[in-house]
Formats: C-alpha cells, sequence, structure tokens
C-alpha cells in the first residue's frame, strides 16, 4: 500500500509539472510569473501566477488534514495544531501581496506575528502532551518529508531566491521573471514535499488513534459496564 502511494505521488507531481511547463511552453507568458499590476509597476509579481494558486491549494488542503488529525486522533492533536500553524504562517506569507493591497500595508507582518504567538503558547501549555506525541512518530517518512519540506521553504528559496544573486549571476542579461520562475518553482517542490509529509503523517496519526488506543480505551469502558447476570 505504502508503495502504490509513493507511486501515486511520483505520478501526481510528474504531471502537475509536466503541465506548467507545457502551458507555458504552448503560451509563453500564460504561467503569469511576471504581472505588472498597473503603470507605475516597474518590478511585477508572480502571485496571480497558476504556481502560487497550486501552493494555495496545497495548503488548504493540509489545513484540512491537520483539522481532521486535531479532531479524531486526540493523541497527535499537539502535533496536528503545530503543523496546522506552520501551514496557517505559510498561507499567510503566500497571501501577503493581496493582504497588503486590500487590507493594511504590512497587515500579513501583524497577522503572522499573532498566528506564531498563539502557536507557541499553545505549544508551550501543553509541552508535556507534544512531547509524547513528538517520540510517538519521530522518526517517521511523514515527519521526515515535513522538515524537508520546511527546509526548501524556510531556508533555501530565501537564499537561492534572493535577487542579488541573481543579479551578480546574470549580470547584463539579468532579467527579473527569471529570479521569480526559479524561485516559484522550487518553493513548489518544497509545498509538494509538505504535501506528502501531511498525507503520511495523516495515515501514521490514524493508525495509532484506532489502532492502538481504541483497544484499550474499548477494554475500559468493557471494564466499566454494569454487569447483566447475577445482579438481580
Amino acid at each position: 500500500m505504502a508503495a502504490f502511494r509513493y507511486l501515486i505521488y511520483l505520478l501526481g507531481i510528474g504531471l502537475v509539472t509536466w503541465l506548467l511547463t507545457a502551458l507555458e511552453i504552448a503560451a509563453p507568458g500564460s504561467l503569469n510569473l511576471q504581472v505588472y499590476v498597473d503603470a507605475g509597476d516597474t518590478l511585477g509579481t508572480s502571485e496571480y501566477s497558476p504556481v502560487e494558486l497550486i501552493q494555495v491549494g496545497i495548503l488548504g488542503v493540509c489545513g484540512l488534514l491537520y483539522t481532521w488529525i486535531a479532531t479524531y486522533c486526540p493523541t497527535q492533536r499537539p502535533l496536528a495544531f503545530l503543523f496546522g500553524g506552520m501551514a496557517l504562517a505559510f498561507l499567510i506569507r503566500e497571501l501577503d501581496y493581496f493582504l497588503d493591497l486590500y487590507v493594511a500595508d504590512n497587515f500579513w507582518q501583524v497577522l503572522l506575528g499573532v498566528v506564531l504567538a498563539l502557536l507557541i503558547a499553545y505549544i508551550y501549555r501543553h509541552r508535556r502532551r507534544y512531547r509524547i506525541a513528538w517520540f510517538r512518530l519521530w522518526p517517521s517518512p511523514g515527519m521526515t518529508l515535513l522538515f524537508a519540506g520546511a527546509t526548501i521553504i524556510f531556508a533555501f528559496v530565501p537564499l537561492v531566491g534572493h535577487e542579488p544573486l541573481w543579479m551578480a549571476i546574470l549580470a547584463d542579461d539579468y532579467h527579473r521573471v527569471v529570479k521569480l520562475a526559479i524561485e516559484e518553482f522550487i518553493e513548489l517542490s518544497g509545498y509538494f514535499l509538505w504535501l506528502i509529509g501531511t498525507i503520511e503523517y495523516t495515515y501514521q496519526a490514524k493508525a495509532i488513534a484506532f489502532q492502538e488506543p481504541q483497544s484499550v480505551a474499548a477494554k475500559r469502558r468493557k471494564g466499566r459496564l454494569p454487569k447483566s447476570e447475577g445482579r438481580f
């Protein structure tokens, strides 16, 4: 079953990536990796790109899975809150352009700070349960993939996507759309890993919740039930 899932991951990522590249090759500029929103815009943005929309969709799916884990897998609830909070932080960062444009300038930073503060407070308050949940899963494939995806998104993309780097590499041939394209596709790879890690983590959390603890809880409930024989 696990081998089949990983084959599906491979085919799914390959298909999505092929569709994106084929779309741009067939109709150059269709990925909207550099859109100028008004006459005074000299830099352009990639926020309207299908690549960005896929990233937001991935985060939405991850958020739903973490909500399911927090609801139906109580022993993994602290970890589900942690990863769900990280997914929400990713989403706020992805929507920073629109939050600044339609709400207030730098509003996304305030919102991100509030989310992170609440997340830290929750983890600290439930730190014992968090440690128990963590050590029941680590090391595991799901946690490893989550870590790999977060590493790409938090550490690799900000450095490799740094504009002065590409200005230095390309010199007079520098075009900002090249930098945006590389940055967005690398970021998408990180989100793909995060999605796969989330799915694998969901399988693991389900196994813990519905195989081991449930049987123990059922035995305890059975022991507490009144016996029907010999009471009257």
